[in-house]
């Protein structure tokens, strides 16, 4: 039998981990300022109810004050237990707000049977938050995509879209009107499962995006995962370098002016060295 004491151990150190890394991530890239009002997107997932939990700790400890604000989209999916969610924030005396529209039929309407639903799914979904957030005047959106999920994207766009892109820890909405963030940015996924089973959160399963098998981001997702099982270490060092980018060295012409280059006769930082050192830097986050 596992002494309780130990669990209770692991658990209070997870939790420390994850509200860490996730005030780093808002350190870095400046996603809660004082005065906001964040709308914590919740899907009843592990992820969003990960998301939610530690911007509630970050609050009560921010040297500065904000907002949050939980909001869910009932899709009218079948089967969507819709008590489960209210509930669960009603007993933790947490604000939010159920938005009730049926995005479900639509896309099973719209989308031929057998084909990945994600594109039209989260473009319907991406609509109605937005307005929910002008309601609310919400400053943020939070939403809960953790470090594998930029992995993931990261990927797709590189195989299948051939672009160097991957998903932002802060953004601007394309009608310029709000600001999107993902404090999880820094969070490994298996911290959150890990987390969601200490906390016993109340998991709503989806059987939308997330339950389909023939995803290109599952099969994404397994080749990560192999690449960290043989290669421990892999994973974070791909992370390092999305944050660590020479354009010099790349072959974007619209983001440097590759053309106009001319040998100065002086030393140059962004200067050919032939193969930078064979270092291997230190990880972002230890599991401390």
């Amino acid at each position: 039998m596992t002494d309780p004491r130990k669990l209770k151990y692991e658990g209070d150190k997870l939790a420390k981990r994850l509200r860490r890394q996730a005030g780093q991530a808002i350190a870095d890239f400046g996603l809660i300022e004082a005065g906001d009002r964040v709308m914590v997107c919740l899907s009843g997932g592990k992820d969003s109810y990960g998301l939610l939990d530690v911007l509630l700790a970050l609050r009560d400890k921010a040297p500065v004050e904000f907002e949050l604000v939980a909001v869910n989209l009932d899709q009218k999916q079948p089967g969507f237990p819709a008590r489960v969610l209210p509930e669960y924030l009603a007993a933790r005396g947490i604000p939010f707000r159920i938005v009730e529209q049926d995005t479900y039929s639509v896309v099973k309407r719209v989308i031929p049977e057998g084909k990945t639903m994600c594109s039209l799914c989260s473009r319907l979904r991406r609509g109605v938050l937005y307005r929910v957030a002008s309601e609310l005047g919400a400053t943020k959106i939070a939403l809960g995509h953790h470090r594998d999920d930029i992995l993931a994207t990261f990927f797709l766009n590189l195989f299948y879209g051939g672009k160097l892109k991957a998903m932002p820890a802060k953004l601007v909405s394309d009608d310029g009107r709000h600001v999107v963030i993902r404090p999880l940015a820094y969070v490994r996924e298996d911290d959150l499962a890990a987390y969601s089973v200490a906390q016993d959160f109340p998991i709503i399963p989806c059987v939308l995006c997330g339950s389909q098998e023939n995803l290109q981001r599952k099969a994404v997702r397994g080749m990560l995962a192999e690449w960290e099982k043989r290669h421990p270490g892999r994973v974070e060092s791909i992370l390092r370098a999305l944050s660590d980018v020479h354009l010099s060295h790349l072959l974007d012409r619209k983001l440097f002016d590759f053309a106009g280059l001319r040998a100065k006769g002086i030393p140059d930082p962004e200067g050919d060295t032939a193969f930078d050192p064979q270092t291997v830097g230190a990880p972002l986050f230890t599991d401390a």
